[in-house]
């Protein structure tokens, strides 16, 4: 769940959302991960205190 997350920002932000292959990614962690982590971890990433580097 977590990984998938992480690896799926890291793919966007280096190749943009329309790259295919960051979808298998954002599948992913849309079916392994609880709404409620998601919803957590996307605002700490808004506010600059995610726990891991998204570059």
């Amino acid at each position: 769940c977590w990984q998938n997350y992480v690896d799926y920002h890291k793919c966007v932000n280096a190749k943009g959302e329309e790259f295919a292959p960051c979808k298998q990614f954002y599948y992913a962690f849309r079916s392994l991960c609880p709404n409620a982590w998601l919803e957590r971890w996307d605002t700490q990433r808004e506010n600059g205190t995610f726990p891991a580097r998204l570059e």
